[in-house]
């Protein structure tokens, strides 16, 4: 199955009633490409946007198991520290404000992961220390 839709086009004939007629090829995109997209896992995303850094994947492992909502649909939050959210475990407290200077919503995975990202670019893995004990022992910790 295909869905396909039509670029806009500058290529141009006439016919016997001279009005244009467009000669342009639809442009066709694969429906199991789009499902391939939409079904990415969370971790899938977490292992994708940190490939370059991959101590942050252990960190999601430790701190959600790769979960951003819950089976209901809720958002996953933090056993001990309820304002603890999503895939990496983000404290409302501490971080929401400036999630949302960065207009980043760490209620959603990607928000989640930018801002996970952000927080690693500007202090390391030091957010997520009380973690350590579950991902320090698999890859050496990397500090600023």
């Amino acid at each position: 199955m295909f869905v396909s839709s039509v670029a806009p086009t500058q290529a141009t004939t006439t016919s016997t009633s001279s009005a244009p007629i467009s000669t342009s090829t639809p442009k066709v995109v694969s429906v199991a490409k789009v499902e391939t997209e939409l079904n990415k896992t969370t971790e899938d995303l977490v292992r994708e946007e940190f490939s370059d850094i991959p101590i942050m994947v252990e960190i999601a492992k430790c701190e959600s198991q790769f979960t951003q909502f819950n089976k209901d649909g809720s958002i996953h939050l933090g056993r001990i520290n309820p304002a603890d959210v999503g895939t990496f475990q983000i404290n409302e407290r501490y971080h929401l404000s400036e999630s949302q200077k960065l207009n980043l919503d760490i209620h959603t995975v990607e928000g989640n992961l930018k801002y996970a990202r952000h927080l690693y670019e500007s202090e390391g893995t030091d957010p997520w220390s009380a973690s350590s004990p579950c991902w320090g022992k698999r890859i050496v910790v990397a500090r600023k």
